[in-house]
């Protein structure tokens, strides 16, 4: 039986050295599709492309990651800039926002972890806090806590105690977006993950699980994205 096919969005640094070149490069850490494979899954990585080249894409994996990174763009959610919001890269925005609301709509399983459920929230009209302290030990250091899974929920579902998860974020879920639901907290209340209800596998974890060594929010998605047949444009 052949594994799902799950996609994990990358993002292109500028300027890049190895050997002797020195070159523009499509990256992503290595956590991500080592957490796909180890929860049973076959990992392909998707450079940024045109918006209206989302649903091909979706077309041919079973299944979607939205990996972590820079910050959304406020103007992506209507608000001004605060001084604390880092860098930000509009072609990376426009083109996961465009794939989390192709998959949204086809049906394509979907995780979304750290910027990437941020960029679930946004995508579906959701706001966020632009500056939040004590989820991250800084100069990218990642601590843990712990994070308690909201009853009746699809990752009470999968996680339902409370956990330990590796985290490093600035910025939190603000106003969620249409249909969202929080599925986890913090201990100070961060919204720690969020999902849509029904049939449709849509969840995002605030948290780094690709740096730990549970896999399963990954098995939830592997799971549902070998009930599904390959969504069409």
């Amino acid at each position: 039986m052949l594994r799902p096919l799950i996609g994990i969005t990358t993002y292109v640094e500028s300027s890049t050295r190895y050997g002797v070149w020195d070159v523009p490069t499509v990256l992503t850490p290595t956590g991500y599709h080592r957490l796909v494979q180890a929860a049973g899954g076959a990992a392909v990585l998707l450079p940024p492309d045109a918006t209206e080249s989302a649903a091909e894409v979706l077309s041919r994996v079973d299944g979607l990651v939205i990996a972590g990174g820079n910050d959304v763009d406020p103007s992506r959610y209507g608000a001004q800039r605060d001084p604390r919001t880092g860098p930000t890269v509009a072609e990376r925005d426009e083109w996961e926002l465009a794939l989390i609301r192709a998959a949204v709509r086809t049906g394509t399983p979907l995780l979304g972890i750290c910027r990437g459920m941020q960029a679930l929230n946004v995508a579906l009209g959701g706001t966020l806090v632009q500056h939040i302290d004590g989820h991250s030990a800084g100069n990218g250091v990642v601590t843990w806590h712990p994070v308690r899974p909201v009853p009746g929920t699809r990752y009470a579902e999968l996680v339902p105690e409370e956990s330990d998860v590796p985290t490093y974020h600035h910025q939190a879920v603000d106003r969620l977006g249409r249909d969202l639901v929080v599925s986890a907290h913090a201990v100070d209340g961060t919204v720690e993950a969020i999902e849509l209800p029904g049939e449709t596998f849509a969840l995002g974890v605030q948290w780094h699980p690709e740096r730990g060594t549970d896999t399963r929010v990954m098995s939830g998605l592997i799971t549902a994205a070998s009930r599904i047949p390959t969504p069409v444009p």
